[in-house]
């Protein structure tokens, strides 16, 4: 199931791909399920905190957007399976179709195919984005070794 990808890494892939076309999944995947909030889904603030490299102090950094969403799905068949979401963003109803995507891939409940694709496409794009960045910053490098070839006390 999943070719490997870790169920802790769902979330990422899924975040990669169109927020239109998760919830269209999620909605697709669940048309026939009754879904129940278990936690009523919501956004907030979280305090990111960090800790200072020199003197290993803990500090906050800043406040980052935060939802969460935690539902029960109950299939045709009978089968139960829960879902759960925490993203960092604010857009509620992207963490609780994330939250269906997930309980429905974890169960394989009907339609989990369909979930498992979209989560190859959303793996497909973040390795897309990771060698952007790779290839942005391979293209920012300086080379300093030229500096090192004149000596301060030639020129002063």
């Amino acid at each position: 199931m999943t070719n490997n990808i870790p169920r802790s890494q769902w979330l990422r892939m899924w975040q990669a791909s169109e927020p239109a076309r998760i919830k269209a999944l999620a909605k697709e995947v669940s048309a026939a399920c009754t879904i129940t909030d278990l936690h009523i889904p919501k956004a907030g603030l979280g305090l990111l905190q960090l800790r200072d490299s020199a003197m290993g102090d803990a500090y906050f950094l800043g406040e980052i957007p935060v939802t969460k969403a935690h539902v029960r799905i109950h299939s045709p068949n009978g089968k139960v399976a829960e879902g759960a979401a925490i993203c960092m963003d604010d857009r509620v109803g992207l963490t609780r179709a994330m939250a269906i995507l997930d309980g429905v891939l974890a169960a394989q409940l009907p339609g989990w195919e369909l979930v498992e694709h979209s989560l190859q496409a959303g793996a497909t794009q973040v390795q897309a984005d990771a060698a952007l960045r790779r290839a942005n910053l391979s293209a920012t490098k300086v080379d300093f070794s030229l500096l090192s070839t004149l000596d301060e006390d030639e020129h002063v």
